[in-house]
């Protein structure tokens, strides 16, 4: 986000809580920042508001902002910020929290509002376009996300450089409406949920385990070639074992936790790394055995609060296409690279082009990491010098890195434009020095090993969220549950039909009949809705001059081709995972 659209985006945070006070003097404001796509404010307001009342709220958004003609700032001692904040909670909350930290205090004023902020606006906001902004829709938070704490509305609006921008922003979230693989993974009959299952727990019919199992096979497929061997794991450990791999401190609020009728505590598997440790740990490896390359696609579960689940991209189970390579630091890199190829084999046949950040710590704060900071020093040079060696450019994610080691990070845009982290490749030498992971070296010495953390599709669940998204729910003919559907236009023709469909799938496709009594027409638009990647139709014609009648998906009519052409070509077409 460009520095000056930041401000703007927080220039106008501050304008929306200006117009809420007006609206609602009762309300009290807590904290407003810029985000990504707008801005966002909380309030706890003493009576119910709604999305109706948004309109009212832009409105007078828009009436006070030709007054806002620049921000001043003073510097407050505490006592004169407590004064002038006396009546709000969540601001003296702040206040004692920056004081504790040494911090100073600012007091920020446009128009008649006055708000504690530590800056970052526009000089004159009044220069703002009232048509670049939008307020959007209202959320319950809870302050400072914590969930035993009061639930406030959260109103979120949009802002952009221009009133184009604008436009095309809300013009790709209508298209979004359109995707959302809530609606359309049901609809194409991939995943449901059960209230008696519970949120957040998804339930695969046969057609998205198909799907499900494609997509894995297909990982697995890349994985084989370069060495790797399968391994299974339990979903539930010992407390101990997440104690020793520093994941019980940092995540023991996010487990769901068992504890056994003789009294020990077991925790549901939130990652599956620290198990695969113990695989690599079962005897003592030689040098020669290394790189060990363990891959593993199995369900973890996270205790994710209600408010925060999402269909399949924020569920509580989801399946991680999982591997760890246990093997040398001087090793560290090959292997690396080694993911790197699988990653750019797997994304360009669904339309992914990839970008690359290097996740690396924060210096400033070494309490949220493992390890010391020579470790990571040399970690992020290992990666550093991968990026540099491929000739990409990447993005510098700064204090982006996970809690026990470095990684790369790929994102990708989808057909909206939107951006997605998906494959991750992480070094870790952290976990191998915890568990005491070794190797013997070529003098008969114990040598300390590395683990690299590899997920292609990071999980199966938020790739498919984004995969349907990204396709509108039309995969492609190698991953289409149903690739063919044959429909015959009377029951005259049904027999016919039950042949050509035994010839396709005795040729490997997957194919289904629509013996249904409805017209040709109604099959049809039935076969488009379930995104079905090709429809034959046959009928008199085609049965008299030995052919079938072809329609791809989106209504290209490819005419009457022979069933061995047509075997051909589909063939060719699922090999190539075009």
């Amino acid at each position: 986000m460009a520095q000056n659209l930041e401000h703007i985006r927080h220039s106008l945070a501050h304008l929306l809580a200006a117009a809420v006070l007006r609206l609602f003097p009762d309300a009290q404001r807590t904290i407003g920042p810029a985000i990504d796509t707008g801005f966002y404010y909380d309030f706890e307001f003493p009576t119910a508001v709604t999305a109706d009342d948004l309109p009212r709220i832009e409105k007078e958004m828009k009436k006070l902002l030709p007054s806002w003609t620049a921000f001043t700032h003073r510097e407050v001692t505490p006592a004169e910020a407590r004064e002038f904040f006396r009546d709000n909670p969540y601001k003296l909350e702040l206040i004692d929290e920056i004081e504790a930290k040494g911090e100073k205090l600012t007091l920020y004023t446009s128009g008649d509002f006055t708000d504690l902020c530590r800056g970052g606006h526009v000089e004159n906001p009044s220069s703002i376009d009232p048509e670049s902004f939008k307020l959007d829709k209202l959320a319950g938070a809870y302050w400072r996300g914590d969930e035993t704490k009061p639930m406030l509305t959260r109103i979120y609006g949009f802002a952009f450089s221009t009133p184009e921008e604008l436009s095309a922003h809300l013009t790709m979230l209508e298209e979004a409406k359109k995707r959302d693989h809530k609606v359309l993974g049901p609809a194409l009959d991939l995943f449901t949920f059960s209230d008696l299952v519970g949120p957040g727990l998804p339930l695969w019919t046969p057609r998205g385990t198909l799907v499900r199992n494609l997509l894995d096979d297909f990982v697995w497929s890349l994985r084989a070639k370069h060495g790797y061997q399968k391994v299974e794991i339990p979903h539930i450990t010992k407390k101990a074992l997440y104690e020793t791999s520093g994941h019980w401190e940092k995540y023991q609020n996010d487990l769901f936790r068992i504890t056994t009728r003789e009294g020990h505590e077991f925790a549901m598997k939130p990652m599956n790394c620290p198990h695969h440790t113990q695989i690599y740990a079962r005897r003592q490896h030689s040098y020669r055995e290394l790189p060990q390359r363990y891959a593993n696609t199995t369900t973890c579960y996270r205790d994710e609060q209600t408010g925060e689940l999402s269909g399949l991209s924020r569920v509580r189970a989801f399946a991680q296409d999982d591997a760890h390579v246990f093997c040398r630091m001087s090793q560290a890199k090959d292997e690396f690279l080694k993911v790197w190829d699988i990653i750019h084999e797997f994304y360009p046949p669904f339309g992914f082009a990839l970008k690359v950040r290097l996740s690396r710590h924060d210096p400033a704060h070494p309490e949220k990491y493992l390890g010391d900071p020579a470790r990571w020093q040399t970690a992020e040079g290992i990666l550093e010098g991968i990026v540099k060696e491929k000739g990409v450019e990447y993005i510098d994610g700064l204090g982006e890195a996970a809690f026990y080691g470095p990684k790369l990070d790929f994102l990708a845009h989808d057909s909206l434009g939107r951006e997605w982290q998906v494959a991750t490749i992480q070094l870790d030498m952290n976990m191998p020095e915890r568990f005491d992971l070794t190797c013997v070296n070529e003098e008969g010495k114990k040598e300390r090993v590395v683990m690299i953390h590899a997920a292609i599709m990071g999980s199966i669940e938020r790739f498919l969220s984004i995969l349907i998204e990204h396709t509108a729910g039309a995969f492609p003919l190698w991953l289409s549950p149903t690739q063919v559907r044959v429909l015959p236009i009377a029951d005259r023709h049904i027999e016919k039909a039950q042949e050509i469909a035994t010839a396709l799938r005795a040729a490997g496709l997957r194919v289904e009949v629509d013996e249904s009594s409805e017209s040709v027409g109604k099959k049809i638009r039935a076969s488009e809705t379930m995104k079905t990647p090709y429809a034959v139709v046959l009928g008199d014609k085609d049965i008299e001059a030995g052919v079938v009648s072809v329609r791809k998906h989106g209504g290209e009519d490819l005419g009457q081709l022979k069933l061995d052409d047509l075997i051909e070509r589909l063939a060719t077409e699922v090999t190539a995972k075009a």
